[in-house]
């Protein structure tokens, strides 16, 4: 089968078409013909072998070396175990922590697919599994936020971003977004009620407070960011420079007890809450915004996009 392999740390160039061995389900496993796969943050980490990511990926050359968690596609064959599923079921799903989704095949277990809804494309469910998950767990059980809350999302303009507002609508919030003007239009059609360009206005300096911000960037001091917080409000960060994420981490405690704010770090429960997507979906209350969808050939080009961050929402390649 063809699949797009990485054998050495590098940019979107040492992504390469090659032919590896179509993959033999386990027994907890299926066969998946994959038809969309979505790009996200740890795959474009995982090329260039940040520090981090080497320790577990292998520090000179990775071991992991097809990327591609977010698949989409149809079951081909079932491991004996197999309950959940048959040949010819439509799943999606994210498989981080063995990606192997930049392939015409990949194996997965059953627990980590659900079952993509008969009107939701294959482009559609690819777009959904981290980014969705991100939103949903930061977002949908919040207490903090009832109706006419203020929430700001860092980074709205992106795929967590655009899912996070429709979520947060559902509860009646006022939601204000950080992003690029270029995004602004996108923005507005998904649900912000206001738009900030962070080039030119820092929403920290503006004077308006919230209740929750959810920062999707992570790349400045959450000392800075607490400042457009309400007493009692919230922060949370799904993702980021790790630098930042250890501040967090490490200042969090300080700064409720010293400040009367709380900060929370978002960790990935993969998969938990696609059975909630798919009832989003039934019911019309869920919208995507599609940046391609890219062709298997343009893997690379993709890559490239996504590090400029140009995309307004989730970059998505069609097999």
């Amino acid at each position: 089968m063809k699949a797009f392999v990485y054998t050495k740390y590098g940019g979107p160039e040492v992504l390469q078409i090659k032919e590896v061995e179509k993959p033999v389900p386990k027994d907890n496993e299926v066969l998946i013909k994959v038809f969309a796969v979505s790009l996200n943050d740890w795959d474009y980490q995982l090329l260039p072998g940040t520090f981090i990511n080497r320790l577990f990926n292998g520090l000179m050359k990775p071991k992991k070396t097809i990327l591609g968690s977010d698949v989409a596609g149809r079951i081909e064959a079932i491991g004996k175990n197999v309950t959940r599923f048959k040949c010819g079921d439509e799943v999606y799903g994210d498989l981080s922590g063995h990606w192997g989704g930049l392939a015409e095949y990949v194996c997965a277990a059953e627990n980590e697919l659900v079952i993509k809804p008969a009107h939701m494309s294959f482009v559609e469910a690819a777009a959904i599994p981290q980014a969705a998950m991100l939103a949903v767990q930061a977002i949908r059980d919040r207490e903090e936020l009832q109706p006419g809350n203020k929430l700001l999302i860092n980074g709205g303009g992106g795929g967590v971003g655009l899912f996070a507002v429709q979520i947060a609508k559902l509860k009646g919030v006022e939601v204000t977004g950080v992003d690029t003007d270029e995004k602004f239009e996108t923005m507005r059609s998904m649900g912000f009620d206001r738009v900030l360009d962070y080039k030119k206005e820092d929403f920290t300096r503006s004077g308006q407070s919230y209740h929750l911000i959810l920062d999707v960037k992570t790349s400045r001091s959450i000392l800075v960011l607490i400042r457009a917080l309400h007493r009692n409000g919230i922060y949370i960060t799904v993702g980021g420079s790790m630098a930042r994420l250890f501040e967090a981490l490490l200042l969090g405690p300080w700064i409720r007890l010293l400040r009367n704010r709380r900060v929370t770090i978002v960790v990935l429960k993969r998969n938990r809450d696609l059975a909630y997507m798919n009832e989003l979906f039934e019911s019309g209350k869920l919208k995507f915004v599609i940046d391609g969808p890219y062709r298997f050939e343009e893997t690379p080009e993709a890559f490239r996009r996504f590090g400029k961050a140009e995309h307004k929402g989730k970059i998505v390649i069609q097999m």
